[in-house]
């Protein structure tokens, strides 16, 4: 039997705060002995802790024949891959993960493969792109992994009494609407956001991997003539004292509330606060244009999916990957949308009146038209665009008239390239 080991125990403190039983024991079974009872692990965010639950109980309504006893680690999707491989023979059955950490956990040897008609239920019932997210090649095969259930990418929230429609269509005009006390918040100093204005100018990166899935050859045309223009671009922009530069979760929602930032960049998992705070002026739509030279360029968000693993060393591979397919079916992926507001990547459930008609929904669905699909991204790509934007907001912050947006960007370039020719 699997022991319930370091990994479960890393969790240990957001389960019991919880008020739900998980003990690390030094049996050899790790309680996975409950007489005939199996002891079934689920990581998930802690949003979604209560949502995870209900879909565990009604699991077990339909399912008579398996005896569960169902316990929940809290763990964010964005390292969920980094505490899994911490020890992977011990990892939760089943585990909620960000698109972008397949590659990572497929080498670790960490995601039982999904195969027969459950795969090609995964595939006709979800969008190619979802599936995609969830599919590497591995020797030369298409392989899938993991069950998508949601897209997430990030698009545009707004006071409405502050702008007009033709104000959002353009960064320019939410710009000229807005003031150093009334803000428009963009992360500037984060890879996720600012890869945006480059992937716009159809810019990207290249990566060779070996059949072991692991980087060769890293190469990103963000620095040429185009790349270079778009610098120069964002540069222009991180100057203007209306932007905030270095908005993050945080110093965006609280700009909200305050009213000193009026417009903002970010995902779903902000709705519920910057609607609380905006009552009947909360407004969203697709991200804006940018002025590049004498043209208007859409910004191109990644486009990321919430993934579920079922752990290839579980005891029970064969009823984890059947909770899965459960807990990612049509009618959990509208319920999870009612909970979170994240948009289904079920065809069918995206056609349900109450996602159709939600606003957020709507951009998202208007916004993922522009994106790029988070998958295979190189790895040395978060830290030097992060740094590039650091270095672009400090220098605004010190009016640095010098300050060298080449120079920046071909040292964010250079980090970003591996084994380059």
């Amino acid at each position: 039997m699997k022991k319930f080991g370091k990994i479960a125990c890393l969790a240990l403190g957001a389960v019991m705060s919880l008020g739900i039983a998980c003990a690390c024991d030094e049996t050899g079974d790790g309680g996975k002995n409950k007489g005939d009872k199996k002891v079934f692990v689920i990581w998930c965010p802690e949003a979604d802790h209560e949502f995870a639950k209900q879909v565990a109980a009604d699991f077990l309504k339909e399912n008579k024949d398996v005896n569960l006893e169902f316990q929940f680690g809290i763990q964010g999707e964005n390292d969920s891959a980094t505490k899994v491989l911490t020890d992977v023979e011990n990892a939760p059955d089943v585990f909620s993960f960000a698109s972008d950490q397949i590659n990572k956990l497929i080498v670790g040897d960490a995601l039982a493969r999904i195969g027969g008609d459950r795969l090609e239920k995964i595939k006709t019932e979800n969008t190619a792109e979802a599936v995609d997210a969830a599919t590497v090649t591995v020797g030369g095969q298409e392989l899938t992994y993991a069950f998508p259930y949601t897209d997430n990418t990030y698009f545009l929230y707004y006071n409405k009494s502050k702008f007009s429609e033709e104000d959002i269509q353009t960064l320019d005009g939410i710009l000229d609407k807005c003031s150093e006390e009334e803000q428009f918040g963009y992360p500037m100093n984060d890879g996720w956001y600012n890869s945006a204005f480059f992937f716009g100018n159809d810019l990207g990166y290249e990566v060779e991997f070996s059949d072991q899935l692991a980087e060769n050859k890293v190469t990103t045309d963000f620095g040429n003539e185009v790349g270079q223009q778009v610098a120069e671009a964002m540069w222009n922009y991180v100057q203007n004292p209306a932007l905030k530069a270095d908005s993050d979760d945080s110093k965006l929602t609280s700009g909200f509330q305050s009213g000193k930032i009026i417009a903002g960049v970010s995902g779903i998992w902000n709705k519920t606060s910057i609607q609380r705070y905006l009552g009947e002026d909360f407004g969203v739509a697709k991200l804006p244009t940018y002025t590049l030279g004498n043209k208007q360029v859409q910004l191109t968000a990644f486009a990321g999916y919430k993934l579920l693993g079922v752990s290839k060393h579980s005891p029970n591979v064969a009823i984890a990957q059947r909770f899965a397919e459960f807990y990612t079916n049509q009618a959990n992926q509208i319920k999870h949308f009612e909970a979170r507001g994240f948009l289904p990547t079920n065809k069918e459930a995206q056609k349900d009146s109450r996602i159709a008609a939600d606003a957020c929904a709507i951009a998202i669905k208007d916004q993922l038209a522009y994106t790029k699909t988070q998958k295979g991204v190189p790895s040395t790509l978060w830290t030097p665009m992060q740094g590039f934007g650091d270095a672009m907001i400090t220098a605004a912050g010190k009016n640095d008239a010098e300050f060298d947006v080449q120079a920046q960007l071909a040292a964010a370039v250079k980090a970003i390239n591996k084994n380059a020719d």
